[in-house]
């Protein structure tokens, strides 16, 4: 890889004697252990769900929480607004949503912000730099900070890495190992062994690495860590990556809820729209408590946090794991009632399957997903997992960060399914959801329209 203007795929910014703040002398850092290219190619997943010091804690505790601030409230002014910073942000998984949007949150208070992906996009934000690297290739990554610091320098303001692997299929893949855990370590490497002088690494980790909790309990940093998938786990060991492989870098785990904005765009909750919209069966049964729920965060909060983060990179400790997420986790009833009621102006009585019949659950599930011509979203390793419940304690993001959600999905919900009604074809495509058959022809007699019941 050539590091000229057409390989970083924006402008360049001239080289500048930039000052760090604290630099950090990486010889003295543990060396971080490489492994060779995988055979084939790896995706990189910048993450919708939406993932620290060894978690203990009583499982029972739980903290009185401060009522969050209304969206119109009046942001704090942030600590670097009145003059620009110095330093380079990076931001690994940087075509994704949250990744665009954290680049374009950045771009004009840094001087120049670089953008990680498999494939650069053309053009990128005004002030950004776009520079295609494959993490799963230890050549690619060092190229690639290679070219960063000949064309900007050795001084990196913050790392933010959102890029990881994630699927449904709820299995243990290669590519979590190779994306995840080992692109991660690639990526510190590359930065010590390149001599970057590095202010902060933040990675994008998930609540979900938590042991879940039961309702009436709010999930502390302190809680016990317990992955109950291949995902968290992967995030599980990627945070022990980077605990071992930092050396003086300081680095913030960011355990993230599940993340949705005014559109949606949330598999989970897309999903579960879908299946009321279409009065498919399946949305009508439940294997598990629906008094169970989970949290989640609006996009906007979620770069509130993370641009919070990088503002306050000198007064934050070493390392620290801050959960990111609405203290408040609607139960899955109260979803299925708000949707419906949006949707079709009525209640959505949903029937839990008793966890005694939890293996004629999974059967059904198997069968529907080996429908000829369908895939459907629920799987069978889906059914353990219907019973986890996951409501934060934000003390710590609001001590550290100064930050709490200024959203809620609950006040949310209502402008999803307005966006879905007002054009449910487009609400299909920006939520990768497959139209029922006939959708084209109800949207051309009316926007509202919705299937009858199957």
């Amino acid at each position: 890889m050539e590091h000229d203007e057409k390989a970083l795929n924006g402008t360049i910014v001239p080289d500048e004697p930039a000052q760090p703040r604290k630099p950090h002398d990486y010889a003295s850092g543990p060396a971080m252990h490489t492994v060779d290219d995988p055979a084939g190619e790896g995706h990189m997943w910048s993450g919708m769900w939406p993932a620290a010091a060894e978690a203990s804690g009583d499982e029972s505790a739980g903290t009185a929480l401060a009522p969050r601030a209304p969206a119109n409230a009046p942001r704090e002014p942030s600590e670097t607004a009145t003059e620009p910073e110095s330093g380079i942000i990076i931001v690994t998984g940087s075509n994704g949503r949250i990744g665009d949007a954290v680049m374009r949150r950045f771009a004009g208070r840094f001087p120049v912000v670089v953008g990680f992906d498999r494939k650069a996009a053309t053009p990128p934000p005004p002030g950004c730099v776009y520079v295609p690297v494959e993490i799963t290739s230890d050549d690619s990554v060092r190229q690639g900070l290679a070219a960063i610091r000949d064309h900007h320098g050795p001084h990196v303001a913050a790392v933010v890495h959102l890029a990881a692997y994630y699927d449904f299929f709820g299995r243990p893949s290669p590519l979590y190992e190779e994306i995840t855990v080992r692109g991660t370590g690639r990526l510190l490497s590359g930065l010590r062994e390149l001599g970057f002088s590095v202010e902060q690494f933040a990675f994008s980790s998930t609540m979900l690495v938590h042991k879940p909790a039961e309702p009436g309990q709010f999930i502390t940093e302190d809680w016990p860590l317990g992955p109950t998938w291949a995902y968290p786990a992967s995030k599980v060991k990627t945070e022990e990556v980077i605990r071992s492989g930092r050396g003086e870098i300081p680095a913030v785990l960011w355990r993230i809820s599940g993340v949705y904005d005014d559109g949606c765009h949330s598999i989970p909750l897309a999903n579960q729209i879908q299946r009321i919209y279409e009065r498919d069966f399946t949305s009508r049964l439940y294997s598990g408590s629906t008094a169970h729920g989970s949290s989640f965060m609006h996009m906007d909060d979620l770069v509130d946090a993370i641009e919070r983060t990088v503002e306050r990179r000198a007064a934050l400790p070493p390392e620290a794991a801050i959960l990111l997420g609405e203290p408040e986790a609607l139960s899955y009833d109260e979803l299925q009632h708000t949707i419906a009621r949006l949707i079709h102006g009525e209640s959505w009585e949903t029937i839990e399957i008793p966890g005694q019949l939890a293996a004629v659950s999974k059967a059904g599930a198997w069968a529907l997903d080996h429908v000829p011509g369908q895939e459907a979203f629920i799987k069978p390793w889906m059914i353990d997992r219907a019973n986890d419940h996951y409501a934060l304690d934000v003390t710590r993001a609001r001590t550290l960060l100064g930050w709490e959600p200024r959203r809620s999905l609950r006040e949310t919900l209502p402008k999803m399914i307005a966006a879905l009604k007002a054009d449910p074809l487009g609400w299909y495509r920006e939520n990768d959801l497959e139209p029922p058959a006939g959708l084209r022809e109800r949207a051309g007699q009316g926007a509202e329209a919705a299937p009858r019941e199957r």
